[in-house]
């Protein structure tokens, strides 16, 4: 692992375990937003292991039609765990707050990402910079309500 690839994976452990405490410690109530995104919490079904995996993440894009995520991994040359899980099982579940749902994940094809791209930056300009950083297409997730 390269040391950009190290620093990346560090700094995307501290964000979502100092995440995770904050939101221990104030009993779910603080932060429900990140940089004006809606923070939730992912879980996909391992790929490998079958188990139920967690994992803190922001939307830019969130609403009870559809939610959007970006894999970005801080830039990382390999797309997250999670990411691979959710294209390994598509059937995922989204926590806000205490309320959990059934969604269906999708990586966007290149017509949509680069539509919704913009709008993506606009919410987090590090998302622009992560894609600078790394030569994989970082990719953008859709989230629809299952069922």
């Amino acid at each position: 692992m390269n040391f950009s690839d190290l620093s990346a994976s560090i700094g995307a452990k501290i964000l979502e375990n100092g995440h995770r405490a904050v939101l221990t410690v104030t009993g779910g109530r603080f932060p429900t937003k990140l940089l004006g995104m809606q923070t939730l919490e992912l879980h996909t079904i391992g790929r490998k292991s079958g188990q139920r995996r967690s994992t803190m993440l922001t939307a830019p894009i969130y609403g009870p039609e559809k939610i959007v995520v970006v894999a970005s991994k801080g830039g990382h040359s390999v797309d997250p765990d999670w990411f691979k899980n959710l294209v390994a099982n598509p059937d995922v579940e989204v926590t806000v707050g205490e309320k959990t749902t059934q969604w269906t994940a999708r990586r966007a094809d290149a017509d949509e990402k680069a539509r919704l791209w913009p709008i993506l930056v606009k919410a987090n300009s590090g998302y622009q910079g992560y894609q600078d950083k790394t030569d994989r297409d970082i990719p953008v997730v859709i989230l629809t309500p299952r069922g």
